[in-house]
């Protein structure tokens, strides 16, 4: 990665830095935090920088950054992260998460209750026996419940305002775990490697996709929920040891255990989400999740997404409902296994999106007005975008493949909180160079 892309989108707090440093620390509890060497400070004491995207603006985005020496910690353990988000509320801290911590080190079994046996369940509700007619009730679905109640209470671990936390060297980050950055203010996620939840206890509900039955699984990796001042920068996001092709089909409907990557919802506003790898997943990331929560989303989710990597991902990326979303320079890889029912981005109601200077990359095959797609009519701005090494007229391809969804152009604004734009033709030879965890200076 070349010195440009290391630092024009960071500030730097009692510290500088000496350039893209493997980050090593001595090993610290949430309860004995001793100082660590001055290159692994650095790393959280950076502040997104002046004119970064929406994360900068009314004020920016610093994090932790401020932290005292008391609110500097190094976990090794999922127990321990829990407990440093605890431990002194809401003043600034980092946490330096060091190897990988498994949120679910115990597996599914751990919180199994009520006499749940997925053979049971799948008895019970085989639609030649159950119908499709009502939703899922009797005492396998209570267990069912009882059950995921017990996952939700260990994984999800709720990130205070205030908080960086950092990935220490290449390989440090999340197994199982969600992220619930909810109703706080100022938060930096960076260089963290984050496996996405498995919902062990997906739900089966026979009324859903027409009457047919569909799996319904919880859990977001990262979930920005009301919350404002955010920057998510330089993670890899992905399906890890259990992607969506090795799950088992029941009912005829692929058994899903997975939900999104990064959701930002209700209200959340002020959002940066750049340098980032998003990999071999389905459902990647809604901007705004609800149709009827205009009182709560208008004139908020306001995001900006750049030098991002999605490579395998099938959809929403983003899917945007209400906010001025600038989406640039980000490189986007749909695989064979995607073409043929993908899409890129999501079209909403009251969305304002704005989609330039992106790099997509198609299989052969592959119908390039499916980048776009549309569920309300929404105008949207998307210019100098390139798909497989040619500028490309999003919209107008869109138009001329679907008509049955035509689109607008406008979206009504005009992105101004960018640093450098890169052409779109080197997008993807600086994403992949600097995209990810592993990648942060």
């Amino acid at each position: 990665m070349n010195a440009r892309a290391c630092h024009d989108h960071v500030t730097v707090k009692s510290a500088v830095l000496l350039g893209c440093t493997a980050l090593v620390l001595s090993l610290t509890g949430p309860a004995a935090q001793a100082a660590a060497p001055a290159a692994a400070q650095d790393l959280g004491r950076q502040t997104l920088a002046a004119g970064d995207g929406w994360g900068s603006d009314a004020g920016g985005t610093t994090g932790g950054s401020a932290a005292d020496a008391d609110h500097v910690y190094t976990v090794t353990t999922w127990a321990q992260f829990k407990a440093a988000l605890k431990d002194g509320g809401s003043a600034p801290k980092i946490i330096q998460v060091k190897g990988m911590i498994d949120a679910v080190s115990e597996g599914c079994e751990a919180f199994v209750t009520g006499g749940y046996d997925l053979q049971q369940y799948l008895k019970d509700y085989d639609p030649a026996v159950y119908g499709n007619d009502k939703v899922a009730m009797g005492p396998q679905e209570d267990a069912r419940v009882a059950s995921m109640a017990n996952q939700d209470s260990a994984i999800k671990a709720a990130v205070p305002s205030n908080t960086t936390i950092v990935g220490v060297g290449k390989n440090s980050g999340i197994l199982g775990g969600s992220l619930q950055i909810k109703g706080v203010s100022n938060v930096i996620l960076r260089n963290l490697t984050i496996e996405a939840p498995l919902d062990c206890f997906p739900k089966w509900d026979p009324t859903d996709d027409k009457n047919t039955g569909n799996w319904n699984s919880e859990y977001d990796a990262v979930v920005v929920y009301g919350t404002d001042h955010v920057w998510i920068d330089h993670n890899t996001l992905t399906d890890g040891r259990f992607p969506d092709s090795e799950r088992p089909v029941y009912f005829g409907k692929v058994f899903q255990q997975h939900d999104g990557l990064t959701d930002i919802v209700r209200g959340a506003n002020y959002v940066t989400v750049s340098w980032n790898s998003f990999k071999d997943h389905d459902k990647n990331m809604l901007i705004g999740n609800s149709d009827s929560t205009a009182t709560t989303d208008g004139g908020k989710l306001k995001v900006t997404m750049h030098h991002n990597k999605f490579d395998g991902i099938l959809q929403r990326s983003p899917r945007v409902r209400f906010g001025q979303v600038d989406v640039y320079n980000n490189h986007y890889v749909v695989g064979e296994a995607q073409k043929s029912d993908y899409y890129v981005f999501g079209v909403g109601i009251s969305s304002q999106l704005h989609a330039s200077d992106n790099a997509i990359s198609l299989p052969a095959g592959a119908q390039v007005g499916k980048v776009l797609k549309k569920w309300n009519e929404s105008p949207l701005t998307a210019v100098n975008n390139y798909v497989n090494g040619k500028l490309t007229d999003l919209i107008a391809v869109h138009n001329a493949e679907i008509p049955a969804e035509t689109l607008q152009s406008g979206a009504g604004w005009t992105p101004t909180l960018r640093t450098k734009v890169d052409s779109p033709r080197a997008v993807p030879s600086v994403v992949a160079r600097g995209a990810g965890a592993g990648k942060v200076c």
